[in-house]
């Protein structure tokens, strides 16, 4: 196991920062391995209750290590440079699918791949250093990790297409009028108000979160027969559980509820 990614957990939170500062957080193949496995680990750590992404120093991530890019060998087997880059992109779909919430703590710069990480998660809080850009478009590639999807998703397919063509750098508050970002603070209040968002969620009741995730996944593609068969079907498994006991309970006793989840 490598350093590349730290791993913190504190009052049900999980904290998993990039750890390459010196250049802003690329996704070394190191560091994708460690995150895939990381994720995978915690999708059934029933301890965990939310997940905050972030990078170490100044930036989030500045996408794929164009260094390795400029010194790697031409691949001679497309096939198989297919299936490898597919099964490193199983990343993203980890994040969007994980069963806990997770939110993108964006410090400094999001770019390429990097950008198209905190889009995966469920939420993005940005402090005012923070600036995005698919900057695919700089380096002759059409993009990867499912940022034409995620982008599309929350900006509209127009937009999506601008910035994908033209690799516009966006700053906070132009993220936030397009929807890509759920707030912004100021860099000095930005770990203190992501981790108070992440302890509220951990907090909650986490099987369904883990149901709406997937109402909310399906409803982004699936049409909308698929999508009330889909919560039909979570809305009675999560009223027989002991969390929603107990938020009844509460309610009738005027108090807060604490869920155990299950």
């Amino acid at each position: 196991m490598t350093d590349d990614v730290l791993e913190h957990f504190h009052q049900g939170v999980t904290t998993l920062t990039l750890n390459r500062p010196d250049r802003l957080n690329p996704l070394s193949p190191e560091m994708q391995v460690q995150l895939r496995e990381t994720l995978h680990r915690i999708d059934a750590d029933r301890a965990v209750g939310a997940v905050i992404l972030t990078g170490a120093g100044r930036g989030f991530c500045a996408g794929g290590d164009v260094k390795r890019m400029a010194a790697g060998a031409i691949a001679h087997d497309a096939a198989d440079a297919v299936a490898v880059l597919r099964a490193k992109m199983e990343l993203a779909r980890q994040l969007h699918t994980l069963s806990k919430p997770t939110i993108a703590m964006v410090n400094g710069p999001a770019a390429g791949a990097g950008m198209s990480l905190a889009l995966a998660c469920d939420m993005r809080i940005a402090g005012t250093s923070a600036r995005f850009t698919t900057a695919f478009a700089k380096m002759g590639l059409p993009g990867d990790f499912g940022g034409s999807f995620f982008l599309s998703q929350l900006c509209g397919p127009a937009k999506a297409r601008e910035l994908y063509f033209t690799s516009d750098t966006i700053n906070a508050q132009e993220a936030l009028a397009l929807g890509l970002v759920n707030h912004v603070v100021p860099d000095a209040d930005l770990q203190a108000a992501t981790f108070e968002m992440a302890r509220k969620l951990a907090n909650g009741p986490t099987i369904a979160f883990a149901q709406m995730k997937r109402n909310l996944n399906a409803a982004q593609a699936a049409a909308l027969s698929a999508v009330l068969d889909l919560e039909a079907q979570h809305q009675v498994a999560a009223s027989l559980t002991a969390d929603h006991r107990e938020a009844a309970q509460a309610f009738v006793e005027k108090r807060v509820p604490v869920f155990k989840g299950h």
